[in-house]
């Protein structure tokens, strides 16, 4: 039977203590490795588990199957790009557009290249997904999107709540998607596809006054 992301929505258990924390880390770091190396489809939950230098049984303590180990790490990753976000944007408040966009697109393309599972978990968690999953994909976009949007309604106060929302997703969405491209092709056609999406985006903020 195919496995699915909506069976394993979250860890079977929360680690609380120190330990049990490093012990979780320890298990992610160890399917990411191995994702990498040999790939989803060929990675054990016992593989993960002797290459984290745990029992099985340890590993299922915390997670129920190797698709929750994959969520478990695109959590991972969404979080870090959300603590990323959180201190680029409090520091590029009050730059030029320009300025911002450029920084802030660098900023997660070099995030992508400094995390060499990201394409391959995020690629093997696309796969699994269903629409239900969809709906859920990166719980940490809403909240970047709202922060986008008060961003927004504080650089041009005469926009509408509704209009920065809607500018906000519509902003995030597409460097979201054009990011995930550039990471298809070869170095040469992701720096131009990175400079070209700076492009599109500070004309589109601009026409907004912003």
């Amino acid at each position: 039977m195919a496995e699915t992301l909506d069976q394993a929505t979250s860890l079977r258990r929360q680690p609380k203590q120190a330990r049990s924390q490093e012990r979780v880390q320890q298990i992610l770091d160890a399917a990411e490795q191995l994702f990498i190396e040999v790939g989803y489809e060929q990675t054990t939950t016992r593989a993960i588990a002797t290459q984290a230098q745990v029992p099985v049984g340890s590993l299922y303590q915390f997670f129920p199957d190797k698709a929750a180990l994959l969520k478990a790490l695109a959590h991972r990753y969404f979080e870090q790009e959300y603590q990323l976000f959180v201190q680029l944007h409090a520091e590029l408040a009050t730059v030029p557009i320009a300025v911002y966009v450029d920084r802030m697109v660098d900023a997660f393309d070099q995030f992508a290249i400094d995390h060499p599972g990201y394409q391959a978990v995020l690629s093997q968690m696309i796969d699994l997904m269903t629409v239900a999953d969809a709906a859920t994909y990166n719980e940490f976009d809403p909240q970047i999107g709202l922060e986008l949007a008060q961003f927004l309604a504080r650089r041009n106060p005469t926009l509408a709540p509704a209009q920065c929302d809607l500018i906000a997703t519509v902003a995030l969405k597409t460097v979201n998607e054009l990011l995930w491209l550039s990471l298809t092709g070869d170095r040469t056609f992701r720096q131009q596809l990175i400079a070209e999406t700076k492009v599109l985006m500070t004309a589109y903020l601009q026409t907004y006054g912003v």
